[in-house]
């Protein structure tokens, strides 16, 4: 990785690396709920930089190394659900400014932007949002955020809210158990992999509290499917047919709600980027930026 720093982006400090050669076209990558750029497999990102994009990464607001915001304290998330947001720190349009305003720290006017599971949703948004600052729109494993679809399983649902480990050991434990239930079935980690990438996620940053308010705004947000319908940046959307957190039935709405969008369906994929499908997805990212 090169170009590691910190920038102030809507306010906060947003961290971030770069791969790639800078004179390429940027790219930007957003990851998930309780992620951190780490997530993003180095052989992935390498294979992106290698078709010609410098590659943009960073911890979204209250992961990682980016701020964290404990100063607005935990979401009630019953009450949410429930129908009272008073307790909600920030909604996904919050973190698609983060990004916007990363891309205007870095000299950077438009970018391709991918997103998976949650950083798809904040990708859907940045481009209903700031339809200016992105080229072409991936979308990995996400949903619209209509409510009946994408939803996910109850045992997917169970190891998405367990309690936050107390210990490293615990963390790794549950990232076995959360890759057993949500991975890929046709194509499962190897044990010694999972609890490599845990435990430097643990060691880095782990932010149990940070999650739970990026979840709540997941759950606040409105739909996106009527501000879809007026993306006119090539868009193509990526989705395992064996997904159990984020369904099929997100990607589906997903492609259909965005005007002449592709949909790549993947037999055997969970929630999860095995390396046997990192060649599919970045030949199918590289495809939808080259239809700009």
């Amino acid at each position: 990785m090169v170009g590691v720093t910190e920038v102030r982006a809507n306010g906060l400090g947003i961290y971030y690396e770069t791969v790639g050669d800078p004179a390429d076209p940027p790219l930007l990558l957003i990851m998930g709920l309780g992620a951190q750029l780490i997530d993003w497999p180095a052989g992935f990102v390498e294979q992106l930089a290698g078709r010609g994009f410098h590659v943009i990464l960073f911890d979204n607001r209250d992961a990682g190394l980016s701020t964290a915001l404990d100063d607005l304290g935990l979401p009630d998330i019953p009450a949410i659900i429930g129908g009272d947001p008073s307790s909600v720190a920030y909604l996904l349009s919050d973190l698609a400014a983060d990004a916007a305003d990363l891309l205007k720290a870095l000299g950077i006017d438009r970018a391709h932007v991918v997103g998976a599971s949650m950083g798809g949703m904040i990708a859907q948004q940045l481009v209903i949002d700031r339809p200016d600052v992105v080229a072409s729109l991936a979308s990995i494993m996400s949903t619209t955020g209509a409510r009946g679809v994408g939803r996910p399983t109850p045992a997917a649902q169970a190891v998405l809210l367990r309690p936050p480990a107390a210990d490293r050991a615990e963390a790794i434990a549950n990232g076995i158990e959360t890759a057993r239930v949500i991975g890929s079935p046709a194509y499962p980690a190897p044990r010694a992999d999972i609890e490599r990438r845990v435990g430097a996620k643990y060691d880095r940053g782990y932010r149990p509290a940070g999650t739970l308010r990026q979840y709540a705004a997941i759950i606040a947000s409105p739909d996106r499917t009527e501000g879809l319908r007026d993306v006119a940046v090539p868009a193509v959307v990526i989705h395992g047919e064996a997904d159990p957190l984020v369904p099929m039935s997100g990607g589906l709405a997903t492609a259909e709600a965005i005007p002449g969008a592709e949909l790549v369906l993947i037999p055997g994929m969970g929630h999860d980027l095995p390396v046997q499908l990192w060649t599919q997805v970045v030949d199918a990212i590289a495809a939808n930026a080259a239809r700009r």
